[in-house]
This record gives structure tokens, sequence and C-alpha cells, in this order.
């Protein structure tokens, strides 16, 4: 930021920053040891690539120019940085916009942008160590965090929760880390096979940003009010005025509608790489249903009242629900028209699921399958 009047409402390097010294240490682990759990981790994530597309029928040898990016919990933050930055750009040019036609708006926007910048360093602290892996969509490639080719992504893995997961469940190390890339593998197999989905993903996400007329200390007050629960700054368990989610601030009927078809397309991509995970796994993982029942029971359990307070505030409860009925979903369809019947779902935009699909897989089979037919 060279001036005041060019701040930015989001001051990022001063989120990473903030992220950075407060997210927890990994897991102890030796310096020869680390560099193990990362070279198995790349093989594993190499194999996936075959299990994957056999399993899914999907893909090819030379769809795969993704980079496979084995990362700490800071390189997480990174990443996720830069891709916050690159979607949400036109909401918070907006946002700025509004905020330079009031009173003082500069000068506020300028010590604004810092405070938002250290609430989000705290959000993505707390979630740093949780994730395990991710495939990035959005995110420019810079030479520290490369891309692929053509507006392509990377696929993360993040080593010491991968490695803190594994101990916690008391899980086969070698078995649970082939696992989690078979899940992530699924997702770069679903963006790579699927050349129209990271576009139109992106152009959901526009329009819905594009509807947004909330006020800008509306977005803020929600970040604040999930960074105060991290620091203790409201009592344990107590959720916001009305107890939404960041992400359903939606204004109107417009957004409701996108939203709604956000939902559904994610709950596909989830519960797909969930069944793919359980489809491959009894082949190549061989403690693959004591790991599913352990994981299982993770999800679901939560580390505290606290952490589902946040869960709740942040809208990854609504994540752990398209993983249940995205994978029902994808079930209930392939039992009844097999793999091949599934893979309609990448035709087009056209045949994905709506959200009411999702929940009634035989109606998604009546519209692209009998309609097909009759």
């Amino acid at each position: 930021m060279t001036s005041i009047g060019g701040a930015e409402m989001v001051d990022w390097n001063l989120a990473v920053a903030t992220a950075t010294r407060l997210v927890r240490p990994g897991p102890e682990v030796s310096r020869d040891d680390a560099r193990a759990v990362v070279a198995e981790l790349r093989r594993h994530a190499k194999a996936s690539e075959e299990h994957v597309r056999g399993f899914t029928r999907m893909g090819g040898d030379d769809l795969h120019d993704t980079p496979i990016l084995v990362v700490d919990r800071p390189g997480w933050v990174r990443a996720n940085v830069a891709g916050f930055r690159e979607i949400l750009k036109p909401l918070l040019d907006k946002m700025q916009e509004r905020r330079g036609s009031t009173p003082g708006g500069a000068v506020l926007g300028a010590v604004g942008g810092k405070v938002t910048g250290v609430e989000l360093g705290m959000l993505l602290s707390f979630l740093a160590s949780r994730v395990l892996g991710q495939y990035e969509t959005f995110a420019p490639a810079t030479r520290d965090l490369p891309a692929g080719a053509n507006g392509g992504g990377r696929l993360l893995l993040v080593a010491p929760n991968i490695v803190h997961v594994e101990r916690e469940l008391d899980v086969q190390p070698h078995d649970f880390r082939l696992w989690v890339c078979l899940h992530e593998e699924t997702h770069r197999t679903q963006f790579t096979a699927v050349p129209w989905l990271r576009d139109h993903l992106e152009g959901e996400i526009q329009s819905f940003l594009g509807e947004t007329e909330v006020d800008p200390m509306t977005v803020l007050e929600r970040i604040r009010e999930a960074a105060q629960s991290l620091a203790g700054g409201r009592p344990e368990g107590e959720e916001g005025d009305d107890g939404r989610s960041i992400v359903e601030i939606v204004q109107t009927p417009a957004q409701r509608e996108i939203l709604g078809r956000l939902t559904a397309v994610m709950s596909l991509l989830e519960g797909h790489a969930d069944f793919v995970m359980d489809g491959v796994g009894p082949e190549v993982v061989p403690s693959v249903a004591e790991i599913r029942e352990k994981f299982q029971q993770r999800r679901a359990r939560g580390a505290s009242r606290l952490d589902l307070a946040l869960r709740k505030l942040l809208g990854l409860d609504a994540k752990l629900r398209q993983y249940r009925d995205g994978e029902r979903f994808v079930r209930a369809v392939v039992d009844e028209v097999g793999m091949d019947g599934f893979n309609r779902v990448w035709t087009s935009p056209n045949t994905l699921p709506t959200k009411t699909e999702i929940a009634k897989p035989a109606d998604w089979v009546a519209r692209v399958h009998r309609k097909a037919e009759s």
C-alpha cells in the first residue's frame, strides 16, 4: 500500500504474517522423517492418478499438468490467501468504492484493512492446522506456488496435518497417507478431466459476489465475530446475532438461487471424492475400513464446543453435510445407472444436479437419463 487513499479492504500481507505467527506448530518429526513423509506423499499422489482414473473412467495421461505441492501450515496459508485475494477481488473493489464515498472512508479504510488482515490471519491460523489436502483452483501461479498451464490449479497436501491425524487416529501411516491422496487426487481429476468446470464454478461465484449489496461493515463484523471466538472474546459456544455463517449473508433472491447451485456442485464434488476414495480403497489400502470408521467419528465429533461454534460461523458444518449428502447421491446414481451413466453429470452445466436432486438422486436420473432416452 503506497498511500492511505489506496489502502485495500484487507491487508493480505498482514493476514499471512499473522497466520504464520499464530499457527500452532505441527507434530514433532525429525528432519529425516519429515523428508520421508514428503517423499511418500509425492509417491502416493502420483500413484493415485492411475487408481482414480481407472475407477472413475475420467481423464487421460495428458490432463494432469497441475503440480503436486507438499506444504507445511504456513505454505497452506500463503496458497489460500492468494486464492482468496483473486476470487474476492471484485467484491472487495465494490466495497472499497462504497467506502471511499463516505466521509473519512480512506482513513478508516487504512486502519480497517490492517484490523481485518489481523483477524483474517487469526482465522487462517485456526484452519491451517485442520486441512489435510486441497485442490486449489483459482490462485494465479507464482514462483513459490506454481500452478498448472492454462489456468490450471495445484494439489496441496499439508504434511504436518496428515501426520497429526494419523497419530491421533492411531492408524497405519502409509495406508492413511494414500487414502488422503486418493480423495484429493479425485478433485484434481474432476477439474482436469472436465475443462469447463473451473470456469463454471468461478462464474457462479462471481455472479454471487456481483449481486452482493451488503454493507462492508457487515462482512467485516462477521470476520470479527469469528476471530473473537478464537481469541475468547465471546463466551464459548455462543454464536453471532442470528447464527448465520459468513457465507450465508445473502440479501437477494438471485443470490439464494446461485448459492443453491453452488451448494449442489460442492456436494457433488466432495461426495464424489469420498465415493472414489472408498471405492478404490479396498484394492490398495488394506486398513481402509478402520481408517474410514475412525475418520468419520472424528468428523462428527469435532474438537470442542468452540470448534463447533467456529464450524457454524465459517460454514464448515455445511461442508460436512456436503460430504454426506453428495456421497449418497453418487452412490445411488452409480447403483442405478453405473459409472458411465453417472459420468453424464460432467457433460455440461445443464447436467449437474440441482440442490433438490442431490437429496433425490432418482430425480436426476429421470431428468438426465430418461429424458435422453425418450
